[in-house]
């Protein structure tokens, strides 16, 4: 399941950062921040529409060979990362969504 699951504040600051495995943690956090730069990017593009669909979920933001960075936004743009194990693949997209 989910290896690390961070909480990021409107203005891009951790307000909660959890990771399993805590002797790559280090990694973790370097994944989750830079996640965000893909998580600006998506907000940007939606622009109004983030609004108007109220679909708040941003789906894979970052995918590397071990690991897989999921995103979600709230409607006060405070942002959920969370990062899962890309070997994992009864993992599915709607479960992640849920």
């Amino acid at each position: 399941m989910a290896v690390c699951v961070a909480v990021i504040a409107k203005e891009n600051y951790p307000l909660y950062i959890r990771s399993s495995p805590t002797e790559n943690e280090l990694k973790f956090h370097y994944m989750v921040h830079t996640s965000l730069d893909v998580v600006d990017e998506k907000i940007s593009a939606m622009g109004k529409a983030l609004v108007d669909q109220r679909e708040l979920y941003l789906g894979l933001l970052y995918p590397t060979e071990d690991h897989k960075v999921y995103g979600y936004v709230t409607n006060s743009k405070v942002k959920f990362v969370m990062v899962v194990d890309s070997s994992n693949t009864a993992l599915r997209d709607n479960e992640i969504r849920s």
